[in-house]
């Protein structure tokens, strides 16, 4: 029973992040809708960002005294909301209103779905429990997005959202008659193990968002993919990312959340130094991204369980707080990408920033694991 009830969560979680992601695969057909340009419809997106990511923490911390199960249902509840408005919304203010209500429903289902996931299940499946819920977030890009687009050339954009509000609404009904009651702990913490797992967050997200955004500039300029070839490689690192994941999840129930971290960034590295070396050949080119893709999504369970492994007590601040970190670690990456983009007139460049980023992030990795070690040494002594 436990296990189902890791996999319904799972399930609300692909459809919160197909909510995110979808927004953008039809920005083109809303902007045309709404008759406004594809610039104002990109906010849309900023909304949403920065509900999820400013909302998140202050609402996990506000609710830190509710039961997990309510806020939980309370959030799924809000993204429902969130959806019945975008589906009812005639003009652009209400449309960006539930966008916001979306961005904070979605946020705090994110984080206390890992938490809640990690408790229902012993101690040493915690691994395999997150990794699903971070299994159902990579399916949202491979298979959400593209679901959303057919049900856009089919019947509008609108329908989306239709979809995942009733949808949204049984797993929010499922969630009231399974899970068992949780009980709220929140104790803030300043651990210096814990900060500087945020900096080793941060500046694993900037790497990521260096590449990932402009991935599909990179498939075309620098692999020499059509638009048929961008769309199957997309397809297939989806695929590896959502692999990545479960295998992530396996690492940390193994060898431990440390190695699994120490290891999947590693592969990161690696794979982006080798990247501009045989980008001249497509093949080996997207084998090096499908790596690189398998490993950054593995390391998200495995940072995800040390956050939690550090603060039991406090786990639902901490990942709320590290959702912002995420967010904006995505940001500096993106705006860095841009940058050296412009600079450079060509994205060639950005696989050897990103990895550079990783080399910072796996010496902040380092630096946490070592103060982890010497808080539970002092604790022994």
């Amino acid at each position: 029973m436990r296990r189902l009830n890791v996999y319904v969560i799972a399930l609300g979680a692909f459809l919160t992040g197909t909510a995110e992601l979808a927004v953008a695969g039809v920005l083109p057909a809303l902007a045309d809708d709404l008759r406004i340009s594809i610039a104002m419809a990109g906010q849309f997106v900023t909304a949403y960002s920065l509900a999820f990511a400013i909302g998140t923490p202050v609402l996990v911390t506000l609710t830190s005294r509710m039961g997990r199960k309510r806020v939980m249902i309370g959030s799924l509840a809000v993204f429902v909301a969130g959806c019945a408005l975008t589906c009812f919304s005639a003009g652009y203010v209400p449309l960006l209103v539930a966008r916001v209500l979306l961005g904070l429903g979605a946020g705090v289902y994110s984080v206390v779905a890992v938490s809640s996931a990690a408790r229902l299940v012993p101690p040493d499946k915690i691994g395999g429990a997150i990794s699903a819920i971070g299994f159902a977030f990579g399916s949202a890009l491979t298979l959400g997005v593209p679901l959303g687009i057919a049900v856009t050339e089919a019947w509008g954009w609108r329908a989306i959202f239709s979809v995942l509000g009733l949808v949204s609404l049984l797993i929010l009904l499922a969630l009231v008659r399974m899970l068992p009651p949780f009980r709220a702990q929140l104790r803030a913490t300043r651990e210096p193990a814990i900060f500087s797992g945020f900096v080793l967050s941060f500046l694993l997200c900037a790497g990521n968002a260096l590449l990932l955004t402009y991935l599909t500039a990179y498939l075309n300029d620098i692999l020499s993919l059509d638009a048929s070839g961008i769309g199957a490689a997309m397809f297939v690192l989806g695929v590896f990312s959502m692999v990545g994941s479960r295998a992530g999840g396996f690492g940390v129930d193994r060898w431990g959340a440390n190695r699994t971290i120490a290891i999947t960034v590693a592969l990161s590295m690696g794979a982006l130094a080798v990247l501009p070396a045989v980008a001249s050949a497509s093949i080996a080119g997207l084998v090096m991204l499908a790596l690189w893709m398998f490993s950054l999504f593995a390391t998200a369970p495995a940072l995800q369980t040390y956050f939690i492994r550090q603060a039991p007590g406090a786990a639902d601040f901490v990942l709320g707080f590290n959702t912002s970190v995420i967010h904006l670690g995505t940001a500096a990456g993106a705006a860095a990408g841009g940058a050296l983009a412009n600079a450079a007139s060509t994205v060639s460049y950005h696989p050897w920033l990103a990895g550079l980023t990783y080399v910072l992030g796996l010496a902040a990795a380092c630096l946490s694991f070592s103060l982890q070690k010497r808080k539970a040494h002092n604790r022994v002594s």
